[in-house]
């Protein structure tokens, strides 16, 4: 069985979901119940959702947790 070594490297489309509503930042961030610099920093890839909150975007957007958020890459730490 492969084995995945290394710190993943997730990537969001966060952003481009948000556009598609025409929402802001405020406004998604008001959808979910997070701040606007949680949004914000989910964005610039600076943060890592919990599992509660990506399914929670998932869920406002209508779509699969893996739309939103997928993995790029691994690297050793």
């Amino acid at each position: 069985m492969p084995r995945i070594e290394g710190k993943l490297i997730i990537d969001n489309a966060i952003q481009e979901w948000r556009n598609k509503k025409n929402f802001t930042q405020q406004d998604l961030a008001d959808a979910v119940d997070v701040t606007r610099a949680t949004i914000l920093a989910l964005e610039k890839g600076s943060y890592n959702p919990s599992l509660e909150l990506a399914f929670r975007l998932a869920k406002f957007f209508k779509t699969d947790i893996e739309e939103i958020f997928f993995v790029t890459g691994a690297h050793r730490e």
